[in-house]
């Protein structure tokens, strides 16, 4: 009896000892589950502010009335003009974008090409001056619209930059120009539409507060190329002389950006390394 009740006692202290020892060894936890890789495939709204300034070269050319067909004799004015101005404007804009493996091998990561079109209005005034005939009038860039391209690169996931170019349209108001000192209206230079090329460069960041919801900054230089506008008198709208111009626009815009992709953030992209 003596010989079962010690070895009872025995094997109680010998499995306590191994469940103890069992307690002792540590746990491995779980693998947490991998970072949601973000894709940029997809299409998008955004809207915003921005500043704009902008720069035009003046030069004038007088016709001086004829009678057919006699042909008229084009005298330069003076001297070329610089006239300036610059002002605030918003923005709305929409595109399409698609990520890609880098095919640079200096460059790790993704890449993104993607295509846009956005809208400006505002208020980007300055002064314009005919030159050599003392005559100055406000302009005003109220509205510009422009389609483009943009090939990006994304050092991570969740930040992009990129360059672009593309077609620019942009409408200038009517220029009432002034005698100076005497301030009466003499000529104008009715609402026109002038068209150019821009380049810019920028950077697009996912925020991280919605799915989809991401800040985007670009920098544009617009030009407008040269045209020649026809000035005519008030009243009676009789041309009084053309005037050659050549615009040059620059302007900082920042976006918040809505991108409808929302259900590929997490989906895994391939990027060659």
């Amino acid at each position: 009896m003596k010989t079962l009740i010690l070895s009872a006692a025995l094997g109680v202290l010998l499995t306590g000892s191994a469940v103890a020892a069992d307690l002792r060894m540590p746990v491995k936890a779980p693998p947490a589950p991998p970072a949601p890789v973000y894709n940029w495939t997809g299409c998008y709204l955004g809207g915003g502010a921005g500043y704009g300034i902008f720069d035009q070269e003046h030069d004038t050319i007088f016709v001086p009335p004829v009678v057919p067909p006699v042909v008229p004799k084009v005298d330069p004015a003076g001297p070329n003009v610089d006239t300036a101005g610059r002002g605030w404007f918003g923005t709305v804009q929409g595109g399409c974008d698609v990520q890609f493996g880098s095919f640079l091998p200096v460059l790790s990561g993704s890449m993104l090409f993607g295509v846009f079109a956005d809208g400006d209005w505002g208020s980007i005034r300055g002064t314009n001056e005919v030159s050599n005939t003392g005559l100055f009038g406000e302009e005003k860039l109220n509205q510009s619209w422009a389609v483009g391209g943009r090939l990006g690169w994304l050092p991570t996931d969740r930040f992009l930059t990129f360059v672009s170019a593309g077609f620019t349209d942009a409408q200038v108001q009517d220029i009432n120009y002034t005698t100076f000192p005497a301030g009466l209206v003499t000529d104008r230079l009715p609402e026109h539409r002038m068209g150019g090329w821009f380049i810019g460069a920028g950077y697009e960041y996912n925020l991280g507060w919605l799915n989809g919801l991401t800040w985007k900054t670009e920098y544009r230089y617009a030009d407008y190329g040269s045209q020649t506008d026809t000035i005519v008198t008030v009243p009676g709208g009789v041309q009084a002389f053309t005037s050659n111009s050549h615009l040059f626009v620059q302007t900082l815009r920042s976006e918040l950006i809505w991108r409808f992709n929302w259900g590929n953030w997490g989906s895994p992209v391939m990027s060659r390394y």
